[in-house]
């Protein structure tokens, strides 16, 4: 007599055999369902052609501002983000100094023209730095 599991009966025994079958031999998976199989590992060399992101939406900087642009632009608004807008180039300046902004900074408001500005882009298009355009 064929030993079985005492925890159920001789149905559930036969089930999981037939479910485990393909294991024991070593054919492969044993879910019926192929939603249940994970996806299979890139080869070597192969994970840079895996693409994750929607055509258009890859990371990186939007058109109409370079790489460096955007860290300048970003340095810029770190310092002067909490800035009453509009301002003049005086009160950019005054603000800076006020946050010990670095001298990188304050050199580049130095450079502005003498106006008013409404806001931090308006202050990196003057400074040459570039805008990024949106796609609507």
């Amino acid at each position: 007599m064929e030993r079985g599991s005492s925890k159920h009966g001789p149905r559930i025994d036969e089930h999981q055999k037939q479910e485990t079958e393909g294991l024991v031999r070593g054919g492969g998976t044993s879910h019926a369902e192929e939603w249940k199989e994970p996806e299979p590992m890139p080869a070597p060399g192969e994970e840079e052609s895996v693409r994750s992101y929607a055509p258009g939406r890859e990371p990186g900087t939007a058109e109409g501002i370079t790489a460096e642009g955007v860290d300048v632009r970003s340095d810029l608004a770190k310092w002067l983000s909490d800035t009453n807008f509009p301002a003049k180039k005086g009160d950019l300046l005054r603000h800076a100094r006020e946050m010990d902004a670095p001298d990188k900074v304050t050199e580049m408001l130095h450079a502005l023209p003498e106006r008013r500005f409404a806001n931090i882009a308006e202050v990196a298009r003057a400074l040459g730095l570039g805008v990024e355009k949106r796609r609507w």
